[in-house]
């Protein structure tokens, strides 16, 4: 029997301090696993793209996952799709996931282990594209990190402001606005133009990229990049798909990967004063991770149904 987890079931057991130390766990872990992850994307003759990431695995979980996503930017929600979590002992298929659901929480929640490992003190936050990746960052940061100040910008103004208000802030005109404004940056937009320029940023700034995650896609221009302590979720990935690739820049240009400053391998921020800047693509074990736990957490709450698919 395969346990089908929707959005409201997942999000009825999933738990951002728990999800947080599972992908922080991961970082530690995914390096020594016997496999390597594949991330595949490809066109569509429709206004999309598809994606699937194979196999998701960890060193001391007996299951992988499988995850196909359509990603169709004018619809709402503009990613669907599903996750597999089969069984590693005889690959039986354990449960069916609401990819959008568990790529939200790990994406935001792995953004903010990223931003909490680099950023400098400022207390200022600012947000471009106010979305669902955005609004997972900040419950992560919530557990990390207080802020004082929070400064949000959209395209859509009405998003922006809506926002703004769940979370006690204020909305700004243009990226570059937020950034005059605030300490550190979370940019998780469509952008296929940078957003950001190294003029645009002074010192001591902090930008997490979230949204530079295929071909085609950036949110920080290349001077940017060069300037700032770069860090990565994997180099080869950010410069064959990612914010590496968007900049044309080779994956040698990424200082270090972020388990690399997690596992104290890298120091991280040099001092207060410099920039830093993490620009993830997304690796199939963090959909494991978050799987694996919500797996586990509606196992235990009795939440999901089951469903023979072989009757």
């Amino acid at each position: 029997m395969t346990l089908v987890l929707t959005r409201g079931d997942l999000e009825a057991v999933l738990a951002p301090g728990a999800c947080l130390e599972a992908l922080r766990e991961g970082f530690l872990r995914a390096r020594d696993a016997p496999v390597a992850g594949q991330r595949v994307r490809t066109d569509l003759p429709f206004p999309g793209t598809a994606t699937a990431l194979i196999p998701g695995v960890l060193p001391g979980i007996e299951a992988y996952t499988v995850k196909v996503n359509a990603k169709f930017p004018g619809a709402r929600p503009a990613l669907r799709g599903v996750i597999c979590l089969h069984s590693g002992r005889d690959g039986e298929l354990l449960a069916l996931l609401d990819s959008a659901t568990v790529t939200a929480w790990r994406t935001g929640l792995a953004a903010a282990l990223g931003t909490h490992a680099l950023a400098g003190p400022g207390a200022v936050l600012g947000v471009v594209g106010a979305g669902a990746q955005a609004e997972l960052t900040l419950r992560g940061l919530a557990e990390l990190r207080p802020w004082s100040d929070l400064v949000v910008h959209d395209t859509d103004a009405g998003r922006a402001e809506e926002f703004a208000a769940r979370h006690t802030g204020r909305t700004a005109a243009s990226a570059p606005e937020i950034a005059a404004a605030a300490d550190t940056v979370l940019l998780a937009t469509w952008a296929r133009e940078p957003l950001l320029r190294l003029s645009d940023t002074r010192d001591g700034q902090h930008f997490t990229s979230l949204g530079a995650d295929e071909p085609g896609k950036q949110e920080l221009a290349a001077d940017l990049l060069r300037a700032a302590l770069l860090v990565v979720d994997d180099r080869e990935l950010a410069a064959s798909t990612g914010a590496l690739a968007a900049a044309g820049l080779p994956s040698t240009a990424a200082d270090a990967e972020l388990a690399d400053v997690l596992r104290g391998d890298h120091p991280g921020r040099a001092s207060t004063g410099s920039r830093s800047v993490y620009a993830p693509v997304g690796l199939p074990w963090q959909d494991l991770a978050l799987a694996w736990s919500a797996y586990g957490a509606a196992e235990r709450a009795g939440v999901g149904r089951r469903v023979d698919l072989l009757a």
